[in-house]
């Protein structure tokens, strides 16, 4: 279980060094995990923040020590964030990876997919279980009414470090940012090998060019423009 100290540190270093760990969450006496594959940083000094605007009571976890949970709603729907070194600063865990190993097993992936089916009730492939914020917190059964302003906890529900580094870094500009809200700024980090299972793949974006709308790098570096 990561500790406290791991994410008391600069949030651009956070979400990259969270590629590769492992979210574990026990559901009804199973524990189901994911790997995480994409995330973005947020600073309280920049305008695409939440916290950009000051504290308020509903994003008060942004301001609470780091490695607190920060969970609001996006579009209605469930969304992962930890709060880290300095107030207002945090890190969007944007998506993840089924993982199965002797405390997940196969089993799990049926549990997932029960939790998260399509629209339509039909399952959801593995491939797009965790494909975005709130679709891996769906697959994961993590609610903003549990789960906001809380710690992690090793019986129900923390990130694990199985020591699985990716090997690449895609750094690009983050998502959903409206214009002049420093939508500019390239704080979203994905696991090279995992780039086609994210919730947007910069290397097949139309019209996108390395080293201008996107960079790649050997893991780890610290970014931040």
């Amino acid at each position: 279980m990561l500790k406290a100290s791991f994410f008391n540190r600069d949030a651009c270093l956070v979400a990259q060094q969270l590629l590769g760990k492992i979210i574990r969450r026990k559901h009804q006496g199973h524990w189901l995990a994911a790997r995480i594959i994409e995330t973005e940083a947020y600073y309280m000094e920049e305008k695409g923040s939440h916290s950009s605007i000051g504290y308020t009571e509903k994003r008060k976890a942004m301001f609470m020590p780091a490695g607190t949970i920060y969970m609001y709603y996006a579009r209605g729907k469930d969304s992962l964030n930890v709060s880290c070194k300095g107030k207002g600063n945090a890190v969007l865990i944007k998506s993840a990876y089924p993982f199965f190993d002797k405390f997940s097993d196969a089993n799990a992936l049926q549990i997932m997919q029960q939790l998260n089916p399509t629209i339509s009730g039909s399952t959801r492939s593995i491939d797009k279980l965790c494909k975005g914020q709130t679709l891996l917190c769906h697959s994961l059964n993590l609610k903003v009414n549990e789960w906001d302003q809380q710690q992690f906890d090793a019986k129900k529900f923390y990130i694990d470090d199985i020591k699985n580094l990716p090997g690449k870094i895609i750094q690009a500009t983050r998502l959903g940012i409206p214009a002049g809200r420093d939508e500019h700024l390239q704080y979203r980090f994905i696991d090279y090998d995992f780039a086609r299972f994210c919730t947007s793949n910069p290397l097949t974006k139309r019209n996108w060019v390395e080293n201008n709308h996107y960079k790649i790098y050997a893991y780890p570096r610290l970014i931040k423009q």
